[in-house]
């Protein structure tokens, strides 16, 4: 499927009239955003951006700018998300890297555009989304509305030349950027696995919170298949996030771990109305299984696992809500450490560094392959190769399978600790730091020391108003770990370095450590 076939899909099952895109109570039909894309896929091939070219959209959150992506679709060209809270630097490197030729941009970002343009010669068509013509600092650029006029109405579509609908950045934050060559087929698949692995009835409202550049982005497709209304939030906001959830009746959210420990702290949850709620996914992140259980009683059986990466999107493992449970109602509190089962169009399995299969219970390389698995990275055949070593994409995670099939993940092949001549994986410890009724969230790095090799080392976020000592961290980790993987230096931040989705970013906390 081509990234417009959801929506088309989505305007072949429900009234044409039915609610799209919506943001702001202001809903876009499934109709009018059919209208949008073939007006975008028509002033796209006037600007002579043709199949196989590469489009980026640079845009917060913002119905229009998603909506175009169909659009770059109907052209047949490459869609090719941009973060707009990256570096001017790092989005001039991955345009440029991408061969990009239109860069469809929002008015706010129009001084980083002015910064990275001169020096993108291939980017020929700038078109600012709520900008007139000539766009202050960025010579060249057209205001969206010139852009479409008179491109004449009607559906329209070109063929693509192959099977390649987006490339996704990843890498900047630890190294030069890859591309992500992402299939339609890849799509198609993660789109089938989301409706396979989780609840879904009658017609499904989902709620983005998170940027669309990211998951939130690609978990709209499966929701449009199904005829379902998006609900975009420009900025995000956990109050407007739980009025949203009752207003509009919504079924589907995703919010990283960390914004789900604000949520459960946030003073309107309790009166929010959740009974809509049939799936709060949680990922790109571990989550604590303290907190997990948490959310579960809070805000009831919804919560869902999923486990992927750009490479390999969002599926490649899934713990639907019902996983949260043993079959009488309890709590299956054994599973929450774990990232659920393979999804079932993915073969998963743990490999050595010999290319070697594990058997359960043994820890080694991540691997996966089937449908959901990139083409490989944009012109980068070596870094392709490096992936997908012995027929296997490597996740660069280090984890192991139980006898039940359940996939545990327990670090980063490049988090991992030697302490001692002992392997300690960062997330072990990390769970039993934030099991501490004082501790918001937490990041375990290896620092160099003279002793031991590498010492274990435990910054912690406590929650606001609550005082927690470093001797008290340490005795409670030693507690239930053990003296060798108990931190030996305990630091206490107000507030950890994240990324654009929440995650911590642990090589600036090592990098902070290391300066100081």
């Amino acid at each position: 499927m081509r990234l417009v076939d959801f929506l088309d899909k989505g305007a072949s099952v429900h009234p044409i009239d039915a609610p799209c895109l919506t943001m702001a109570g202001q809903a876009r039909s499934y109709a009018e955003v059919q209208r949008l894309s073939w007006s975008v896929g028509r002033a796209l091939a006037r600007s002579g951006i043709g199949p196989g070219d590469k489009v980026a959209v640079l845009s917060g959150n913002d119905p229009v700018a998603f909506g175009s992506v169909f659009g770059i679709s109907r052209a047949g060209a490459v869609w090719c998300p941009v973060n707009p809270r990256n570096e001017a630097a790092e989005n001039r490197e991955l345009l440029a890297l991408l061969d990009c030729r239109c860069l469809i941009f929002a008015a706010a970002f129009a001084p980083l555009v002015a910064k990275i343009a001169p020096d993108l010669p291939e980017l020929r068509t700038l078109v600012c989304l709520d900008g007139e013509a000539g766009v202050p600092g960025v010579p060249g650029a057209v205001g969206f509305a010139d852009w479409v006029d008179g491109v004449g109405d009607g559906p329209w579509q070109a063929d693509p030349v192959d099977d390649v609908v987006m490339i996704a950045g990843t890498g900047g934050t630890t190294g030069r950027p890859k591309g992500v060559m992402l299939t339609g087929r890849n799509v198609e698949t993660m789109a089938a696995l989301t409706l396979m692995s989780y609840p879904f009835a009658g017609s499904p409202v989902y709620l983005a919170f998170a940027p669309l550049t990211h998951a939130a982005g690609v978990l709209c497709f499966p929701i449009m298949a199904l005829g379902g209304e998006i609900v975009i939030m420009p900025h995000p906001d956990l109050g407007e996030f739980l009025a949203l959830i009752g207003r509009h009746q919504v079924t589907h959210a995703f919010l990283p771990p960390t914004v789900i420990y604000s949520l459960l702290d946030h003073p309107a949850l309790g009166s929010a109305d959740l009974a809509s709620l049939q799936c709060l996914w949680y990922g790109a992140a571990p989550m604590s299984a303290a907190r997990l259980e948490q959310a579960i009683d809070v805000l009831g059986p919804v919560l869902g696992q999923l486990f992927g990466q750009t490479e390999a999107p969002m599926f490649i493992s899934a713990l639907p809500p019902s996983e949260h449970l043993h079959a009488d109602g309890t709590l299956a509190t054994e599973r929450f450490t774990s990232a659920g089962r393979p999804t079932p169009l993915t073969t998963v399995a743990i490999m050595d560094e010999t290319g070697r299969l594990l058997p359960p219970g043994e820890r080694g390389e991540i691997v996966a392959r089937g449908p959901l698995v990139m083409a490989g990275y944009y012109r980068n055949p070596a870094a392709t190769a490096e992936a997908s070593r012995h027929g296997w994409h490597h996740t660069g995670d280090v984890g192991y399978l139980d006898p039940d099939g359940y996939l545990y993940i327990v670090d980063r092949l490049k988090d991992m600790i030697i302490t001692g001549g002992f392997n300690v994986y960062s997330t072990e410890v990390e769970q039993a730091v934030l099991a501490h009724p004082a501790v918001l969230d937490c990041a375990v790095v290896g620092l160099p020391d003279d002793k031991w090799g590498e010492r274990v080392t435990a910054i912690i976020q406590p929650h606001a108003g609550r005082d927690v000592t470093a001797e008290e961290i340490r005795a409670f980790v030693k507690d239930r770990l053990g003296s060798v993987k108990a931190p030996k230096q305990v630091e206490i931040w107000p507030k950890l370095p994240r990324s654009r989705v929440g995650k911590v970013l642990k090589a600036d906390v090592k990098s902070r450590l290391l300066d100081g």
